[in-house]
């Protein structure tokens, strides 16, 4: 007679339950989705809403992915949203990646007629140096480069036909000339998309690329935890915050990090003491495994 070999009970139990970092709940792999560039893993219920919100909004033209301590700062590929939203839902987001993709390149602008809305091509790559003609291929319509008014040879743009987008600091921006700190409109240093400024401080995070700096001088401040550069330099005092708030930031971020160290501290003898006796417990579970059942 064959004896029947000893299966351990974690054997027969289900698939164990995977966490959503959205809404902190746990659900089988296969309620799960996750994204390709940097492996975070999500319940598809709660990205599909995070996709379909951010498209809404137009917030973000690239959709990043929700978890913002995300180590490789990943994005999701456009078969990925493509899945996840309706048609109607796809077809605004090429749009907005189209018009991003006008808005950054040099070379093309938009008809400034309301009717017309057409694509056109500048004849030089330095389109921002000078002011040149431009003539709408579909409507024919004739515009300066710059202010997008009708083409005035030989005069200069007027400040009120001037685009907001054009007082960004290092763009030829008169009006700013000599205020550029205080431009409501600047690009993001990394990304290179427009971003406005109405009230807070001057600590700015992209919500497209995730990246921090500073407002006004355009500063890195992804690794400034304690917001050192605003204690020098020609930024000093100009965080927006009271010195109290700022050294109670710094208290919490330092707070944090002596916390984890004590707690690495306090459990270090313990789970030196824990790893011999998880290690007999595996060598016994492995040897009664291959006890046979007595017949």
């Amino acid at each position: 007679m064959t004896a029947s070999r000893y299966r351990p009970t974690w054997e027969l139990a289900v698939d164990p339950l995977v966490s959503c970092k959205l809404c902190l709940g746990e659900f089988p792999v296969e309620q799960m989705t996750t994204i390709t560039q940097c492996q975070c893993i999500f319940c598809t219920l709660c990205l599909k809403q995070y996709v379909e919100l951010l498209i809404k909004e137009g917030l973000e033209t690239a959709i990043s992915c929700p978890d913002s301590a995300c180590p490789k700062r990943g994005h999701l590929q456009e078969n990925e949203i493509e899945c996840m939203v309706a048609t109607e839902m796809m077809q605004r987001y090429k749009k907005l990646q189209f018009e991003r993709e006008v808005l950054l390149d040099p070379c093309r602008t938009w008809c400034p007629s309301s009717t017309c809305q057409a694509v056109c091509q500048l004849k030089e790559a330095d389109s921002q140096a000078q002011p040149q003609l431009v003539q709408c291929a579909v409507c024919t319509l004739e515009f300066c480069s710059t202010c997008k008014a009708n083409w005035h040879p030989g005069q200069a743009c007027l400040e009120k036909n001037l685009p907001i987008t054009a007082f960004l600091p290092g763009e030829n921006s008169s009006f700013y000339k000599n205020n550029e700190d205080d431009a409501p409109i600047k690009r993001c240093p990394k990304c290179k998309v427009y971003i406005e400024r109405d009230e807070g401080c001057a600590q700015m995070m992209c919500k497209n690329c995730k990246h921090a700096f500073c407002w006004y001088c355009l500063e890195s401040l992804d690794d400034d935890f304690l917001l050192i550069h605003y204690d020098k330099g020609p930024c000093r005092n100009k965080l927006g915050h009271s010195r109290a708030s700022v050294i109670w930031h710094r208290t919490q971020v330092v707070g944090i990090f002596a916390g984890f160290g004590l707690l690495l501290l306090v459990a270090s003898p313990f789970l030196l003491l824990a790893t011999p006796i998880v290690l007999c417990c595996k060598c016994k579970c492995s040897k009664g495994d291959d006890d046979p059942l007595p017949t």
